[in-house]
């Protein structure tokens, strides 16, 4: 059983990463489109540059993070492992919160200013993911402490989301003002959560674990030089990597999965308008879009549960096949009924994100695996978690890109020729029959996207091997002393 201060600490983190990363998902694209009136290939040429960026960075500060353990001779302390990255996220926690400010303040052309504040939001919230992600991995190989230790981001991730109330009240395109007031006011409470959540965190656990090594021994953590040796064992990584089956298939789903998550998150203020129509108003539509960003964390706490009981692997294999039912009754109910659509779009992002959620734990799992089947005397875990990111990050870059081409395929509306005149992304229908067809094609545009999601993801993940007798058989090899300590 886990210490109850080192759950508290480690969920904050998530909470004051939520608050800003929900509203970077929700009006990033719409504030560059719509407000700063970026053009058409300004907007895709950042976006390259940020997939190059989104896919480079996670491994490669992986790698600048754990590259030393890859070397047999290493003699690194666990505890000191843990401590670095506690020391990563309380240096770049604050430095993601002013990255994301950055955003919502014209200073710079907007084509420049895209690429920059995209790749400086993009590569300090990679930090923090890598090293929250991999602490889980590092503080305990149980499957129980990890669920729990998930189920206390859960609970303040949620807390987290209540931003998104306040945001869809106060956007207004058309005066900034208050929305950047309440920007900076979050950015000034992560930025102290950061530092005082890490500072407590590292002191509990320090309360709860062996002496920390030499500070001599630490500084050597800094010295990011790559020996010869070094360059071997990253070759000789890459190689390894490649043959881990159940990592290749587990990218492979990942990346359709993030596509979806980012897809629904960036698509879901224009589904709210255009789908809901005149019974959307101001008091509706923020209800629906914070329910859908409060309740995956809540219903994460279930689905945690289920794990305990059946497994990670069962429990998404279920939600695959959830989200694919679910939108073919969707689609065979049609646009009409406002009440299921409203339930829809909700559900929708919920379950889709509640499986987000849950793949975290199966990337620990696949920590362990190559802990394992390496015979590592250091586990890999912001590695390997970075490793993961590289083909199943660029879904994120890639939701944006395809919602605006199919958006346009199936509407014939060109979102940014919309906000170059209008300054809205939305589109304004001349008659009954235009606004019917556009609405259809949005609705189409809805449920084919998690269709071809589920079906995808239910044929990749038939073919992922570690759960059951291996995952066992992991676990057992890969369990020592010290890692329950807290």
């Amino acid at each position: 059983m886990i210490n109850y201060k080192l759950g508290i600490c480690y969920g904050s983190i998530a909470l004051f990463n939520t608050m800003l990363h929900n509203i970077f998902l929700l009006y990033h694209v719409e504030m560059f489109v719509s407000i700063y009136k970026i053009d058409k290939m300004s907007f895709w040429i950042g976006e390259v540059v940020f997939l190059v960026w989104n896919s480079v960075n996670d491994p490669l500060f992986g790698w600048l993070s754990d590259r030393k353990y890859l070397s047999s001779d290493n003699k690194v302390e666990h505890c000191d492992v843990v401590l670095q990255r506690i020391d990563a996220l309380r240096c770049h926690g604050p430095l993601f919160a002013i990255a994301f400010l950055a955003i919502w303040v014209a200073w710079v052309a907007p084509s420049i200013q895209f690429v920059i504040c995209l790749c400086l939001y993009d590569g300090f919230l990679t930090m923090i993911d890598l090293h929250h992600s991999a602490l889980l991995a590092d503080i305990s190989v149980s499957a129980d402490t990890r669920t729990r230790l998930n189920a206390y981001c859960s609970v303040f991730s949620a807390f987290g989301s209540i931003s998104v109330f306040v945001s869809y009240a106060i956007w207004n395109h058309k005066d900034l003002y208050t929305f950047q007031v309440f920007c900076f006011c979050l950015t000034a409470i992560s930025m102290c959560g950061f530092l005082i959540a890490s500072k407590i965190l590292k002191e509990v656990y320090l309360k709860h674990q062996a002496p920390v090594s030499s500070p001599e021994k630490r500084e050597d953590f800094g010295n990011t030089s790559l020996s010869v040796s070094e360059k071997d064992s990253l070759m000789k990584f890459v190689k390894e990597l490649s043959g881990h089956r159940n990592f290749v298939w587990f990218s492979i789903m990942n990346i359709v999965q993030v596509f979806h998550c980012h897809f629904n998150s960036n698509f879901f203020p224009l589904f709210l308008d255009s789908l809901l129509g005149s019974s959307n108003s101001a008091n509706l539509g923020a209800y629906i879009l914070g329910i859908s960003f409060i309740l995956p964390h809540i219903n994460n706490l279930y689905l945690l549960s289920l794990c305990r009981k059946y497994g990670v692997y069962r429990v998404v294999h279920w939600l695959f096949w959830f989200k694919l039912w679910l939108s073919l009754a969707m689609l065979i109910i049609g646009p009409n009924s406002i009440v299921l659509l409203s339930l829809f779009i909700a559900s929708n992002r919920v379950f889709t994100e509640g499986t987000c959620k849950l793949l975290t734990l199966v990337v620990s799992d696949l920590v362990d695996e190559d802990y394992v089947v390496h015979c590592r005397r250091q586990a890999i875990s912001a590695l390997m978690f970075g490793s993961a990111a590289l083909l199943s990050k660029p879904g994120q870059t890639l939701a944006p890109l395809i919602g605006t081409w199919l958006l346009s395929v199936h509407t014939g509306h060109d979102v940014f020729e919309s906000g170059a005149l209008s300054g809205t992304m939305h589109h304004s229908a001349k008659d009954s029959a235009s606004a019917e067809a556009y609405k259809q094609g949005v609705f189409l545009l809805l449920v084919y996207i998690p269709i071809v999601c589920g079906v995808v993801q239910l044929l990749v993940w038939s073919q992922f091997t570690l759960h059951g007798k291996r995952l066992n058989w992991v676990k057992k090899l890969r369990s020592g002393p010290g890692y329950e300590r807290v």
